[in-house]
């Protein structure tokens, strides 16, 4: 391959390859190597990309994709295109941490639902995506692995726990990514990494194998990518009803076809620093608004600061009842099985299984009541705006060393979360909600916007980030130094 061909071929969107690949501009082949040699090249510095596959073994995978399509076969959007899956997906025979020391060792003998419907869209698994162990705080960084560092400063953190995705894609090691979002997982690392994330409604994504269906709903896996057709083409394949997850939400609605078909004049409601009430770095208000007012000027939007219709403490308060009652049924197995585990867990992870043991049903309930009200306000909100805009994260990237940012503009952070606040509100309620980039501050690091739909409100969502794309084409081309 001529030098540079390998840039060439991975600057192009997911969409551009697959159409290339299936009209035979481009081989499997060629697409693997490139994305290997860019690999190669720049994982060393943000090691975005864990438990790679062997070089022949992906070669021969995408030699048998191109024997494939010259026959005139394919097996849906993603044949040939490499895929690393966040790590804490189960991949059948591929090493899967979750980022914990406790399963460096592990290779699950079953795909998770996702990876099967992935895998089944003709993708070809080049191995992980880097994650902070048991996908906790917004910093991805492991004893197995190490830090993940952000596209645009490698001093600085990737954001996560879908940061080596966030990474990946926008240092064009991938060209879309899966990830999941619990407490903003999914909007986080994208606007960190100026690429677009898309947490979808609760259900929407149905996650298996699960050891409980009816009570773990805040964690939901979603789609990454540079350009919003492609972040609706990857939810088409990641959404879908599923018996086994009786949550999940049924119809085949049409994610991509309607995507041009904004005609302006959604009411946008600004959120803000919820009146005062969060705490944000300066600079990066500025920047939302910048954006807001983009959507009003070039899209037809109506923007209007809106107050918040909630108490937002007491929103925390019910959030951090359902965190450690829901992370501490994911570490517990690991203590039950062996005590002496808890010296291999990372005390922010024991923090939550810790502030469990205090809690009753009856505290969960009053959280879930909480919940509830917060739900109908919500609703309330969005009765008379099409979105609520909020930004994605309340301070700039981060130092990489960091475990987590003691103070957002001078104000303590009282838990190794509090700092990402802002995230809560579209994952307590189940909205669908999706990070748009907004440009960089004065360091040069990038900031997003979230955007949060109404219920089950994904194509509208997506809609309206398709028009702020096209308004936004010339911040968007920014890429990082290489």
């Amino acid at each position: 391959m001529a030098a540079g061909a390998d840039e060439e071929i991975t600057a192009l969107s997911a969409d551009a390859l697959s159409q290339a690949l299936h009209a035979g501009r481009l081989s499997c082949r060629e697409l693997m190597q490139a994305t290997l040699a860019r690999i190669a090249r720049l994982n060393p510095v943000h090691s975005a990309i864990v438990s790679l596959r062997d070089e022949d073994a992906l070669l021969a995978e995408a030699d048998e994709r191109d024997a494939q399509l010259r026959a005139g076969r394919t097996m849906g959007w993603l044949h040939g295109i490499p895929q690393a899956i966040k790590d804490m997906a189960p991949t059948a025979g591929l090493t899967t941490t979750l980022g914990s020391p406790l399963l460096r060792d592990w290779r699950p003998a079953h795909d998770g639902l996702m990876v099967q419907r992935i895998k089944a869209a003709g993708a070809i698994v080049i191995g992980k995506s880097n994650t902070p162990e048991f996908g906790l705080g917004s910093h991805s960084f492991n004893e197995v692995f190490g830090i993940t560092r952000n596209a645009y400063d490698p001093a600085k953190s990737a954001g996560g726990s879908s940061g080596g995705a966030a990474v990946a894609l926008a240092t064009r090691m991938l060209a879309v990514a899966d990830g999941s979002d619990f407490m903003g997982s999914l909007r986080n690392p994208a606007a960190w990494n100026h690429v677009f994330g898309l947490r979808p409604s609760q259900g929407r994504v149905p996650s298996w194998p699960a050891a409980d269906v009816w009570i773990a709903q805040l964690g939901t896996e979603g789609p990454m990518a540079r350009t919003v057709r492609d972040l609706a083409l990857l939810l088409q394949i990641q959404a879908g009803a599923d018996t086994r997850v009786p949550l999940s939400l049924d119809g085949t609605e049409d994610f991509v076809a309607g995507l041009e078909g904004f005609e302006g004049g959604a009411r946008i409601g600004w959120l803000g620093d919820l009146n005062g009430y969060l705490a944000i770095e300066p600079g990066i208000l500025p920047l939302c608004e910048q954006a807001l007012a983009r959507l009003q000027a070039d899209c037809g939007c109506v923007v209007e600061a809106l107050r918040p219709g909630f108490a937002p403490e007491a929103v925390w308060q019910a959030w951090l009842v359902w965190r450690h009652t829901l992370v501490a049924a994911r570490i517990a197995p690991f203590l039950q099985a062996r005590p002496e585990n808890r010296a291999r867990i990372k005390p922010e992870a024991l923090w939550e299984h810790d502030g469990a043991a205090s809690l009753s049903a009856a505290q969960l309930l009053a959280a879930s009541a909480q919940r509830s009200e917060f739900y109908r306000q919500m609703l309330a909100m969005l009765e008379g705006h099409d979105a609520l805009a909020l930004p994605s994260a309340q301070c700039w990237p981060f130092d990489a060393g960091l475990r987590w940012p003691a103070q957002i503009a001078g104000r303590a952070m009282d838990s190794y979360h509090r700092w990402m606040e802002v995230v809560i509100y579209a994952t307590f309620a189940g909205l669908p909600a999706i990070s748009v980039p907004v440009g960089f501050g004065p360091g040069g690091l990038p900031m997003g916007l979230q955007l949060i739909g109404k219920p089950r409100g994904e194509a509208a969502l997506l809609r309206l980030a398709r028009a702020y794309e096209r308004a936004a084409q010339d911040l968007l081309l920014i890429r990082p130094a290489e």
